[in-house]
């Protein structure tokens, strides 16, 4: 049933361009519009390089008189007074569906959004849902999500070969993406990462040690060979950078 107060909302809706979001407000309902769902990157954390990328937002609403317009926008920190926010390529609709999941992509580009590290962690999505009818719904924080920057990790080992039973150094190191800077930086010092060793035939890694970042993300560890096999570094991840394995590196026995 139409209510006066979702006439006046709808009002509004006259002026919002495909890629407008209504200003700041309280989650507000208007009719029998609802959002039954949000989803960011099908659940999965948004893991941002040194380059673009796009992610996918869907927000699926339900209204009898179907949609004339849904929308959404990744936001950080409060929804008054975001430090950061992106807004979709474009908004969905018109449709005539009584239920419909509005797939909303968003350009993400390091140095702008987001602009620095500082901004890797927790993020936010608001969503609106405006019906054919003039009902409508708003939701301040219709879910969230976790934006991570990328990580590499490298290996190597000496000597190569290696003598039966001899010191092997295994060194590599771990490095995040920069998003200021557009580069990979060295992850900060003391994050802990296990060496990995794989006996060759066998499709099974063991841990053999953790060792833990210097101050330029670099790992060092010495193990005794005594078989030919591949050595490994894993890292765990942070709450703002993501997990990450190195190629493995075949050392050669002899002796």
């Amino acid at each position: 049933m139409r209510m006066n107060s979702a006439v006046a909302a709808a009002c509004g809706v006259v002026a919002l361009t495909a890629l407008a979001v209504p200003a700041a407000h309280a989650d507000e309902q208007f009719g029998d519009t609802e959002i039954t769902g949000v989803a960011v990157n099908d659940g999965a954390p948004v893991v941002v390089g040194t380059g673009a990328r796009t992610v996918t937002v869907e927000v699926t609403a339900v209204d009898p008189a179907g949609f004339e317009q849904i929308s959404a926008r990744l936001y950080h920190g409060s929804f008054s007074a975001p430090d950061s926010s992106a807004a979709p390529a474009a908004a969905c609709g018109p449709t005539a569906a009584t239920t419909t999941t509005c797939t909303l992509t968003f350009t993400l580009t390091p140095g702008t959004v987001p602009a620095a590290a500082s901004l890797a962690g927790g993020w936010s999505v608001s969503a609106y849902a405006i019906a054919a009818d003039s009902d409508a719904v708003f939701r301040d924080n219709a879910a969230s999500f976790t934006m991570l920057r990328t990580t590499q990790v490298s290996v190597d080992t000496t000597p190569k070969p290696v003598k039966w039973g001899r010191t092997l150094t295994v060194t590599g190191g771990v490095t995040n993406a920069d998003w200021a800077t557009g580069t990979s930086v060295g992850a900060e010092a003391g994050l802990p990462a296990t060496l990995e060793f794989r006996p060759r035939g066998s499709s099974t890694y063991c841990t053999l040690k953790t060792v833990r970042t210097a101050a330029d993300g670099t790992l060092s560890a010495t193990v005794r060979a005594y078989t030919d096999g591949y050595y490994r570094w894993s890292y765990v991840g942070t709450a703002t950078s993501a997990a990450a394995v190195s190629p493995a590196a075949f050392v050669n026995v002899v002796g």
